[in-house]
């Protein structure tokens, strides 16, 4: 893993070099090593929410409140003994399983939970179609290379994406990883996607903003506008959903947060929350849905640590 010394870091996040020291000092920045005096700083490292610096931005009293609650619930799961490799893999496999059932039924699948579950073990369920069961193999296949991608520490890209693409749309192989070349509508949506030739430039904006939102936005704000530009762009013909929120959860991984599952039963919210960033360039719903979730989850492995 590449370092960096607090100078650095405080040029890169626009802090000063004492502020990042403290920040260092209270383990608000993950994976920080110290040598003597001095703090070595992961590349990678998110910038931690500073409470001081929220005056003046446009969030809700509640969701400034939630984000300095997660910031020091994941500080505090930092300071806890890890899990072990049985543990995580008791762990990843109950979350894989409710995660694959929901982002599936979100996009029409009939499988249900225990279906999933029974589908992921190699069964076949009778009379449900082979595309259900062939969405929940893709779907699992997805997930396991978004955790090797984010071991791995490897940036997101345009190939990481079309790679996780490829994995969720196991069904239709012609296409898989490939952007769309025809025009799509979004039935009941206020926004519709740009026209085909527009993909490619959008898509490379947006991971270029990607980049510049980390300087200056807490990660759950940046990963909730990137899912929301992302769905936005709709550049694949179709599992922009169930890519879209593999990319959330690979993103939420590499910045020390569990990953979430959006449930079916909220989709109405999920919903609204594109409506509210569409319609009017709230990402505060979205926002909001997602931090609440990882939240959830973070009390969910304090409770599990003691």
């Amino acid at each position: 893993m590449d370092y960096l010394r607090v100078s650095q870091v405080a040029e890169k996040w626009g802090l000063s070099s004492r502020r990042v020291r403290v920040l260092c000092a209270e383990g608000k920045i993950e994976g920080v090593i110290r040598k003597g005096k001095l703090y070595m700083i992961p590349v990678q490292a998110a910038k931690p929410l500073d409470g001081r610096s929220l005056k003046g931005i446009d969030f809700s009293d509640e969701l400034i409140r939630l984000f300095l609650s997660i910031d020091a619930k994941k500080a505090a799961l930092n300071k806890r003994r890890p899990f072990t490799k049985g543990e995580l893999e008791r762990i990843n496999e109950e979350f894989l399983i409710e995660f694959t059932h929901n982002s599936n039924a979100i996009e029409g699948n009939t499988l249900t939970l225990k279906e999933t579950a029974l589908v992921l073990q190699g069964l076949t369920i009778d009379q449900k179609p082979l595309k259900d069961h062939l969405e929940a193999i893709g779907h699992r296949d997805a997930f396991y290379y978004v955790q090797n991608i984010a071991e791995k520490k490897a940036a997101l890209s345009e190939q990481v994406i079309k790679n996780i693409h490829a994995l969720v749309l196991i069904d239709r192989p012609q296409d898989r990883g490939i952007y769309r070349r025809i025009p799509v509508t979004i039935m009941g949506a206020l926004h519709q996607p740009p026209q085909p030739y527009l993909i490619d430039p959008q898509m490379y904006a947006l991971l270029q903003k990607n980049e510049q939102n980390k300087k200056s936005m807490h990660p759950l704000e940046r990963i909730a506008r990137f899912h929301l530009d992302f769905e936005g762009i709709h550049p694949f013909i179709d599992g922009n959903g169930r890519t879209g929120r593999l990319i959330l959860n690979l993103d939420l991984i590499q910045n020390g947060f569990p990953p979430i599952n959006i449930k079916f039963a909220a989709r109405t919210k999920y919903y609204d929350a594109f409506d509210a960033y569409f319609g009017g360039g709230d990402a505060r719903k979205m926002t909001g849905l997602l931090a609440g979730y990882v939240e959830d989850r973070l009390e969910q492995y304090l409770d599990w640590l003691g």
